[in-house]
């Protein structure tokens, strides 16, 4: 994870407003109808319909094809059906339904109509065939139940034939639906303009009769009915809410209902259509299909209602399809009307700024993770935004959808390019240049700190790590020039890799030795104990080399480990041309000393004091001496790491408490005990048994009365 900059801040908010903007805009205004689709979709497979069909305030009467292959309409053109459509429509009226509408249209009369007779036509009309039919429909109207639909159209308008339009006195609306550019109807319009005057569509006038009043509109264009504050987005339409997929409409057969009315079952007339509205239109596979915002989760021609008097057809199961039949638009725009459950969808400024906010987001997570990581939030900050539209579309609240994930998904995209054009340069510089002399993890850490390292150096406390093959020249000269390749690369790969690792980076190599630093050029701030750490590591795997390794048979190898913890200057330094990138300071050098000063007490590993202070109470150590290295007045205090914290041994633990009795009577002077204290554990500790030495002299010839306990080293 890297850090964000205020560059990228901004970086971030102008790409998601651009990404909002261009998502939200009128050329792409069909990914707001299809966030419908999603959220309809999503809200019919996640949640479903609950609803009893028979507390739904609006039933179909379907022209189907069990009606088309029933007696008396089989085979008889659709005109001649009037008269039984005048039978079943009186029933229903009879039944107490509250008012009926028509979403088929007879555009014109069998009256009108020339009617072949054998081999001849004849002239004839058959003069008074609709009178009953047009009779019911009078009866019908006058109780103010009844309205017919028709197409409005400047180039070709249907419309009832005008003998239907006088005896209904002109009850007639308009069926036409709002398509979008899409050709999907997601939305249904509220009134036409008549003769310059607002006339209700006709599942608004439907929905207003059932309910007792009358569609009211505001001077500034907003609808209401019956209380209720129509939303919407779109002017003068109400968003249709398909919220059963269609399955919570009741649908009866014409066929059934005509049978019925010939059975003369009154009851189940007013048990299917008392206080119902009603709205008779065809339910035929290949006629008035609509694809509607159901068209992604399949939507249903109603749900087939209790049979009157013929058995289901054959063949009629209800299937999910990507259409409907037209009629069950207009139910649904009744219902959600008298339910008061249109969908509402947020208006342009909120859709815009909603998408920018999340686009805003999902750049800012593209400037702080890597691709991947940020493709994985955006992946799942979109599963958690769409539970939360569908959460809210349960209460007809359309959240956007398809506009802020893709919105997003451009923004992740763009920032991505814009991190690798522009905000990368410095972490890709950074990786190029460190990449053959640091490891990757140390570079991974540097990135994620931020710092890049100053040009010319910079101040760091650092831990210096010194090592050197102790004789190794001497075997060097026994073995041939492959040989000591081979040595070389495995003991130089095999410490590197400990020394990386542990966060370590290798400064260079000089023949046979190894200077690293901890601490730089990735901050460190536990660098003195991972340093320590590497050491004993070291320490431990060049054992293991010696004991398996077949390049390492027979020579032995040993090296000398010298630490020191402080101030120093780090950075490329060099020439214009050519530069490294190094270490300076008395750190440096005083960590050099100690890695020689090993060969006069017989240690491994060598670190001063202010090393040993700031590992804390990670490892178990023991103080060897007090010493003056070359070129440094000032005594230093050195120490042995034995192991880590707890892991020392009982060996070890017994020579460290003899080794710190006899240097403790060795500084107050006393130096036959000090000598007695070191000679117990001389033949295990070669620091030991150098020290008895120098206090069996001290014991016969006393130093004078200002001597200090300090050695002082001669050479490196």
């Amino acid at each position: 994870m890297r850090r964000i900059g205020g560059r990228d801040i901004v970086a971030a908010i102008l790409i998601a407003l651009l990404a909002g903007a261009v998502f939200t805009s009128p050329p792409l205004q069909t990914l707001q109808g299809l966030s419908l689709d999603i959220l309809t979709a999503l809200r019919g497979k996640l949640i479903g319909d609950r609803r009893d069909p028979s507390a739904s305030p609006v039933v179909v009467v379907a022209i189907d094809g069990q009606t088309y292959e029933s007696s008396p309409f089989k085979g008889s053109p659709t005109q001649t059906w009037t008269r039984e459509i005048g039978r079943v429509l009186g029933s229903i009226s009879d039944g107490g339904a509250k008012v009926i509408g028509f979403d088929v249209i007879f555009k014109n009369s069998i009256e009108q109509s020339e009617i072949p007779f054998g081999e001849s036509s004849f002239g004839a009309r058959l003069r008074g065939f609709d009178r009953d039919y047009l009779i019911a429909l009078r009866q019908i109207s006058d109780n103010g139940k009844l309205v017919l639909g028709e197409i409005l159209s400047n180039d070709h308008p249907e419309v009832p034939y005008r003998a239907q339009q006088l005896a209904v006195r002109n009850n007639v609306r308009a069926l036409n639906v709002h398509t979008d550019p899409d050709d999907v109807i997601r939305r249904m319009p509220l009134t036409f303009d008549i003769d310059a005057k607002p006339v209700p569509a006709m599942a608004v006038e439907l929905a207003a009769r059932a309910l007792g009043a009358s569609l009211e509109i505001a001077p500034s264009g907003a609808a209401g009915l019956s209380g209720y504050a129509i939303p919407s987005a779109v002017p003068n339409t109400l968003t249709l809410n398909f919220r059963g997929l269609s399955r919570d409409v009741p649908t009866f057969s014409f066929a059934d209902l005509r049978a019925c009315v010939e059975k003369g079952d009154r009851d189940f007339f007013r048990r299917a259509f008392e206080g119902k509205v009603v709205l008779l239109g065809t339910v035929l596979n290949f006629e008035d299909r609509k694809l509607t915002s159901m068209r992604l989760s399949g939507g249903h021609d109603g749900t087939p209602s209790a049979r009157c008097a013929l058995p289901v057809a054959a063949g009629t199961a209800q299937k999910a399809r990507s259409d409907v039949a037209g009629v069950f638009v207009h139910a649904a725009a009744v219902r959600n009307l008298i339910e008061r459950d249109a969908v509402t969808e947020l208006g342009l400024p909120a859709r815009t700024v909603l998408t920018i906010a999340f686009a805003a987001i999902i750049a800012c997570a593209a400037g702080v993770l890597a691709p991947s990581g940020a493709l994985i939030a955006w992946l799942g900050l979109t599963i958690v935004y769409a539970v939360v539209a569908v959460s809210a579309f349960v209460h007809a609240l359309a959240l956007p959808l398809t506009e802020p994930a893709l919105a997003s998904l451009a923004a992740l995209a763009i920032m991505i390019g814009y991190r690798f054009v522009l905000a990368d340069r410095d972490e890709r510089f950074l990786r190029k240049s460190f990449a053959l002399y640091l490891a990757p993890e140390v570079i991974e850490t540097m990135v994620a700190s931020g710092k890049m390292p100053a040009l010319g150096g910079e101040t760091r406390n650092v831990t210096m790590f010194f090592s050197d093959l102790s004789g190794f020249s001497s075997i060097a000269e026994t073995m041939t020039p492959v040989e000591l390749v081979t040595l070389m690369n495995e003991y130089l790969s095999a410490m590197t890799d400990i020394i990386e690792s542990h966060g370590g980076y290798v400064d260079k190599y000089i023949g046979d030795s190894i200077v690293a630093m901890f601490g730089a050029p990735a901050d460190d701030p536990a660098h003195a104990r991972n340093a320590v750490r590497a050491a004993l590591k070291c320490h431990e795997k060049l054992a293991e080399l010696n004991a398996g390794h077949p390049a390492f048979a027979g020579h032995g190898l040993s090296h000398r480990i010298g630490l020191n913890s402080g101030e120093a200057v780090v950075g490329n330094i060099g020439s214009r041309r050519r530069f490294n990138y190094t270490v300076m300071s008395d750190t440096v050098n005083v960590a050099s000393r100690l890695e020689g000063a090993n060969k006069y007490y017989g240690t491994a590993i060598m670190a001063s004091e202010t090393t040993m202070a700031q590992t804390g109470d990670s490892f178990a150590w023991r103080e060897l001496d007090a010493i003056r290295v070359q070129g440094r007045g000032e005594a230093i205090r050195v120490f042995e790491p034995l192991a880590e914290a707890g892991a020392e041994s009982e060996a070890q633990t017994k020579l460290a408490s003899a080794y710190a009795e006899g240097l403790a009577c060795w500084r107050s002077r006393e130096f036959a005990k000090a000598a007695d204290a070191f000679d117990r554990i001389a033949k295990i500790d070669p620091a030991a048994a150098r020290f008895a030495k120098r206090a069996k002299v001290l014991t016969e010839t006393p130093p004078p009365p200002d001597w200090i306990p300090v050695n002082t080293l001669e050479g490196k």
